[in-house]
């Protein structure tokens, strides 16, 4: 059956256009070129991964080095710097409290002041590091504030020992404080970094699809295996079945079946011989090609793409972040009341007392809420998504996904299932029933592994049929193919190969074959890409969050045409990448919140440039990797779990940051002594209930976040 295999022509009357595919329209970058332009991490620098994301290009699309490394580093110094943490706490009183399980020796609070030292030097270290950050960027915001918390807590502390043996006097430290304080922000920033997953590299994955070496063939015909990256346009290179394509080219000899379905979107394998355009990184069927290099190094197809992953991952990001605001402004409230507290203080007491009103002002305004406010949120939200299917690798994409305008979905894999299924089957002379007509055609497809053959044998099974047993098959060049069973002649074709129209129901998009008989059409069969059950249930809740649906195809007019009736959605068709890409650019440059959802390469860029971008988990690595959101069901009814998950995590959030720095607005001007002139100040004993409270509260609030059981 391989001279089957190889010309079965009739199945592929449409094809992708992959003309506007222009792979000279811009200049590329090289893989290497964009990893020196991103400017890869320190591994050893935990600073970056500080939870406002201040200095991410593009809402957490900058997956460099943004996951496992930092994720990591938390998990390892909190684990180290726990037993240090805990030390300190069974020896320091909490605000001059000393709580039951807590003791003391003589030069305890020496012991104290080294673990502390320790704890800060080494716990403490990220913090710091990223507050240097956010005042580089003029932003200061949760770094600051913790950083401002540890520093004043740890330097008034060590007075205070100090001045305990040089005064012999009691003077209250904050200890306590200072070390819880550092292990729940350091707990809360490896929660949050665990839940958000281990980010991909898109670049990588899709230098991944190019095979490394080739088959150039010389002059004599003699074969020379040659690095990938030493190919030169004119090459002429010999391609194996079931290899990848090495480089951009031209088919010189061969036909083969190209399967271009992670690269274009389009889901048909694609006959093609001599004269035929490839890709690299498609992947070779049963034929050997031999192809003419035509696009090498930044001019290819793949390089083109790098590029374009690589500008959207300079694109800021349009994320709000309130976590960090709100820190953000507690740190110059904090900043405001301790000056005009010590300034009042020093002048209606003594600077002991302008000191103590100071530095409790400045402690109490690091609530240790907030720094769980956030991370508990996420962890939860994060759990709840996985139940559903749904990863979501960036925070920031659940913000972005309540304020989305649109949703730009793909339409092969995501909106349809990807393969190819019998849509249609009909008779045409009155004489042969249907079953009769589905025997014949899986018996004339028997043998053949050509995914449109194997979808009519599969149709035939399901419906219980035997298929028809032919004494011989043959192909038809460029038609179709034929067979003798019964003493009489059959054969499967093409509508354009019969010559002449015929009275049926041929759906949109539909590829269409017709069964003849001694010269008669008597039957016929359209197959299509089948659009998947929870598609219109997506569209029906996009339009509950008045979100606009638009789909973006690689794949032809009419096929794009077909499914987008259907669904009674805009459409673009034959979009290349950079179609893509303008696409989404375009809406964002028009002040719209975009969604991109998608499963190929072809999506990668403007996955990686919307502001939320969504992967279905079926679909490639490179797409998993650009995208801040996996749905790993491939279930297109998923997206609408994840819009509703959104919301809800949206509100809690915000909900948890009221109770977790709220009451600091009302904690910090009492800590500072606003009211003291009437008499109501604000003990330290008390600002530590409170902060007890309200994390306790932040903590119950977050276990309260449900999905409802079913998509809206």
């Amino acid at each position: 059956m391989a001279k089957n295999e190889k010309d079965h022509h009739h199945h592929h009357d449409e094809q992708v256009d992959h003309s506007k595919m222009d792979h000279s329209s811009h200049v590329g970058h090289s893989y290497h070129e964009d990893q020196v332009k991103e400017g890869i991490q320190d591994d050893s620098n935990p600073a970056k991964i500080h939870d406002d994301h201040a200095h991410h290009n593009h809402g957490g699309h900058d997956h460099s080095d943004h996951g496992h490394h930092h994720h990591g580093n938390f998990k390892e110094i909190f684990l180290k710097s726990l037993p240090v943490g805990i030390i300190i706490l069974l020896l320091s009183p909490m605000m001059d409290i000393r709580l039951p399980f807590q003791f003391t020796f003589p030069y305890s609070d020496i012991v104290v002041a080294g673990l502390a030292t320790i704890l800060l030097v080494y716990g403490g270290k990220p913090f710091f590091q990223g507050a240097i950050e956010e005042f580089r960027q003029k932003a200061p915001g949760m770094m600051a504030l913790i950083s401002l918390g540890l520093s004043v807590s740890y330097l008034y502390s060590i007075y205070a020992v100090l001045a305990r043996y040089v005064t012999g006097g009691h003077v209250m430290d904050f200890f306590f404080e200072f070390a819880s304080l550092l292990l729940i922000m350091l707990l809360g920033h490896w929660i949050e970094m665990k839940a958000v997953g281990e980010a991909g590299d898109a670049q990588k994955s899709l230098a991944e699809l190019v095979p490394k070496d080739a088959h150039v063939v010389l002059e004599d015909d003699a074969i020379e295996t040659r690095p990938v990256n030493e190919l030169k346009v004119g090459d002429l290179v010999r391609v194996q079945a079931g290899e990848n394509v090495p480089a951009d080219g031209i088919i010189k000899r061969g036909t083969s079946r190209i399967n271009e379905a992670l690269l274009t979107g389009e889901s048909k394998p694609i006959e093609k011989g001599a004269g035929d355009k490839v890709i690299g990184g498609s992947t070779n069927g049963a034929g050997i090609l031999y192809l003419e290099v035509q696009e090498t190094g930044d001019q290819s197809f793949i390089s083109q793409v790098q590029t374009l992953i690589s500008q959207a991952q300079d694109q800021p990001s349009r994320a709000e972040n309130l976590a960090q605001k709100v820190a953000g402004w507690l740190f110059y409230i904090a900043i405001a009341a301790a000056f005009i507290a010590f300034v009042v203080w020093l002048y209606i007491a003594d600077i002991q007392t302008a000191v103590l009103f100071t530095v409790t002002t400045l402690v109490i305004a690091c609530p240790h809420a907030l720094g769980l406010a956030i991370p508990l949120v996420i962890a939860r939200s994060t759990s709840l998504g996985a139940s559903r299917g749904l990863l979501v690798k960036d925070r920031e994409a659940l913000e972005l996904a309540t304020k989305a305008d649109v949703m730009i979905l793909d339409k092969t894999g995501t909106l349809t299932t990807g393969e190819f299924k019998v849509l249609n089957m009909e008779t045409l002379d009155g004489q042969h029933t249907e079953a009769e007509i589905a025997a014949l055609m899986a018996g004339i497809e028997g043998g053949s592994s050509h995914p449109i053959a194997q979808s009519i044998i599969h149709h035939a099974e399901k419906l219980g049929i035997q298929p028809v047993r032919f004494d011989s098959i043959d192909v038809v060049s460029g038609a179709g193919i034929e067979g003798n069973a019964n003493g009489r002649k059959y054969e499967l074709i093409s509508q354009k190969a019969l010559g002449r129209d015929v009275a049926m129901d041929v759906p949109k998009g539909a590829t269409l074959s017709i069964l003849v008989e001694d010269g008669n059409p008597i039957g016929t069969v359209a197959l299509g890409d089948e659009l998947k059950e929870t598609s219109r249930t997506l569209i029906q809740a996009l339009k509950h969050y008045n979100i606009k649906p638009i789909m973006a195809t690689g794949d032809n007019e009419t096929a794009a045409q077909g499914v987008a009736e259907e669904l009674n959605i805009e459409y673009r068709a034959n979009q290349s990448p950079q179609d893509k890409y303008d696409l989404v650019e375009s809406l964002k440059n028009e002040g719209k919140t975009v969604i991109m959802v998608g499963d190929g390469v072809n999506d990668a860029p403007s996955l990686a440039i919307a502001d939320v971008g969504i992967a279905v988990g079926a679909g490639t690595q490179v797409a998993i990797d650009s995208a801040d959101v996996i749905l790993t069901q491939s279930d297109s009814g998923d997206i609408g779990s994840f819009i509703e998950l959104a919301n809800k995590t949206t509100g809690k959030m915000k909900q948890n940051l009221v109770w977790g720095a709220g009451y600091n607005f009302i904690a910090i001007p009492l800590a500072a002594g606003a009211l003291a002139f009437i008499g109501i100040t604000l003990a330290p004993a008390a600002g530590a209930v409170l902060m007890s409270v309200s994390t306790v509260i932040v903590a119950i609030n977050a276990m309260t976040l449900k999905l409802s059981t079913r998509t809206v």
